[in-house]
């Protein structure tokens, strides 16, 4: 008889993209926690003190206490995502944000042999 299954934390998770699911799923053949989405920080205010622009990032590590951010993005959309990291880390000096680009993603889809997904990431 078979040891059954462990259910993976990226079962559980409805995901924005398809390649948020598989470095989701990644993650959990590493055996590597995660938080998808789990913090939202404001990057600009209203003069009311209300959120102007905000950024959540994909996911955070907590036993490496470290942001990670998916785009697979246009240039133009990914020059937009670099100034919010970037604001970030000036409000934020001691949160740490990795970002990976769409030729990062597509170098783990060959790695691991994903499907490329079907649509771009926000």
């Amino acid at each position: 008889m078979a040891a059954p299954e462990v259910a993976r934390e990226s079962t559980k998770v409805v995901f924005a993209h398809d390649s948020e699911r598989h470095f989701a799923e990644l993650l959990d053949f590493y055996d590597v926690r995660w938080e998808y989405e789990p913090v939202e920080f404001v990057l600009e205010w209203h003069a009311d003190g209300s959120s102007r622009v905000a950024f959540r990032p994909d996911f955070y590590l907590p036993d490496h206490g470290c942001f990670i951010e998916l785009t697979t993005l246009s240039q133009k959309l990914v020059t937009r995502k670099n100034a919010k990291v970037r604001r970030l880390r000036e409000l934020h000096p001691g949160v740490e944000v990795k970002l990976l680009y769409q030729r990062d993603y597509q170098a783990l889809l060959a790695k691991y042999r994903f499907t490329q997904p079907s649509s771009p990431a926000a």
